[in-house]
């Protein structure tokens, strides 16, 4: 007879398979709850993916809350905006007198006389601030003004100016203001860009696109620009043939994906993911943002949109104000860009130049800091209007004014700023500043106080570096704060 070798006999019945079966079910058990507590554990020990754009909290109280900078690119002249000159307007057409020392700039020939201002100042406010006659309507808000008359930049020459109003540097490819607003704050909207641009229609500003770069820090600190037009924000509708159901579940599976592969904190697997799920909240409310159909006549009007000749710029500064509402943390604004008739930069007539800069600004930005103060957001925006240098009290040509670095005018109002107040001063022609004078340095020292900033203490650690907005330290200007 054969001797049966199997290891387990043959069941005969069902009640003798599911008898001989019971051991292998708990197996089946246990391997269950064992995997199940493993992948627990897995995504306990594992790290998450994070927004980088989350609000983050400031060094200590904040006066501002976020930043509209009205960036005037060419050099807007201060002898003809806010920095009256009458002994200049005396000495026009005489030689520049040996005690002022020599100009250097660019294109001026030598020997070429003193031009005074072809406009009038006047007192405005209760502070009774003087701005010219080019300005009125931004000369009914001096009182919520500070004018800073003894700005100073290190180059006559636009781009690396430029360069340094808006990073600190006079060479690209380091982080702009706004890039380091938003990578010390974040942002306060989940749905909208941190740090917005709005470029000139007819083109960018000579510094281009490195003037609101995010340098060495992540790319997700650069500025997003909006263009002019029905569509501020290119490729924002969403594809016909994909549902947002199937959006969704798309961005669901790349995070998952993403995490089960992390191994370590990857800040740049987390910024490319933060920024998908950006675009995708932007598909359904940036649409509204943007659209001004809703904005009564009067608001409309008093941005200049009635008016061809403000209709351009004072929809940016619409746009800017609805775009401050939903909690964007930083907006720049341009004035001037592409072809050189269009920039403040008045090289061939002054007169002419910025007779039209001016009544394309003035309005939309009076408007600005009225709508923003009737809504009481002025008090938590900081709003800036600054350029890359000023203008020279010598003629180019006899009509115009060449670039000049040692002295110019900027303002602040909003945000922790006490207006109805002029701070520093130029010589009596406006060539030099005379007494204390504000680096860019000092200028973004004392922003990023406002916000609640330090500014030794927001570093970023690049090639072995802690780089700064203000390098090795700016001087806040204590007397422009509240």
């Amino acid at each position: 007879m054969k001797k049966d070798r199997s290891h387990f006999p043959v069941a005969a019945t069902r009640r003798d398979f599911l008898s001989q079966a019971g051991n292998g079910f708990g197996a089946l058990a246990l391997s269950y709850l064992l995997a199940r507590d493993a992948e627990a554990l897995e995504k306990e020990r594992s790290p998450k993916l994070s927004n980088p754009l989350a609000p983050k909290r400031p060094h200590y109280p904040p006066k501002a809350k976020a930043v509209i900078f009205l960036f005037m690119v060419g050099g807007p002249s201060q002898m003809e905006t806010f920095d009256p000159k009458p002994v200049l307007d005396k000495l026009h057409g005489q030689q520049l007198p040996p005690s002022f020392g020599e100009i250097k700039s660019q294109f001026l020939k030598p020997g070429t006389p003193l031009m005074g201002s072809a406009w009038k100042f006047n007192k405005y406010g209760q502070s009774g601030i003087e701005v010219s006659d080019l300005l009125p309507h931004t000369a009914t808000c001096v009182d919520d003004i500070a004018v800073l008359r003894s700005c100073y930049t290190e180059s006559f020459v636009h781009a690396p100016a430029m360069y340094e109003m808006m990073s600190g540097r006079l060479l690209p490819a380091h982080p702009s203001l706004g890039s380091w607003v938003t990578y010390g704050l974040g942002s306060e909207s989940e749905n909208l860009p941190a740090y917005c641009v709005m470029t000139q229609p007819e083109g960018l500003p000579e510094g281009g696109s490195p003037m609101w770069g995010a340098g060495y820090l992540p790319a997700l600190y650069q500025g997003t620009q909006l263009r002019s037009g029905s569509t501020p924000i290119l490729h924002l509708a969403r594809q016909n043939e994909i549902s947002r159901e199937q959006h969704q579940r798309m961005l669901a599976f790349m995070r998952r994906m993403n995490e089960l592969g992390m191994q370590r904190n990857d800040s740049e697997l987390s910024a490319r993911m933060a920024s998908y799920e950006l675009a995708f909240r932007m598909q359904q409310h940036a649409p509204e943002a943007v659209d001004l159909s809703k904005e009564s006549k009067e608001t409309k009007k008093l941005y200049g949109i009635d008016d061809p000749q403000t209709v351009e710029f004072g929809t940016r500064c619409l746009l800017a104000r609805r775009l401050v509402e939903r909690g964007v943390r930083f907006l720049l604004l341009f004035s001037g860009g592409g072809p050189v008739s269009i920039q403040w930069d008045a090289h061939d007539n002054v007169k002419t130049n910025h007779e039209q800069m001016c009544r394309w600004t003035d309005k939309p930005v009076a408007g600005l800091l009225k709508d923003l103060k009737g809504r009481g957001l002025l008090d938590s925006t900081l709003v800036i209007w600054g350029t890359e240098f000023g203008r020279t009290p010598v003629s180019e040509n006899g009509k115009g004014r060449d670039h000049n670095p040692t002295a110019f005018t900027m303002w602040m109002a909003g945000g922790g700023v006490k207006g109805g107040q002029v701070i520093g001063q130029t010589d009596e022609i406006g060539f030099r500043t005379v007494g204390e004078r504000y680096h860019p340095r000092d200028i973004h020292a004392t922003i990023l106080h406002l916000l609640g900033l330090d500014q030794m203490k927001l570093t970023y650690l690049h090639n072995g570096r802690n780089e700064r907005l203000t390098d090795f330290g700016g001087r806040i200007i204590e007397q422009i704060i509240t």
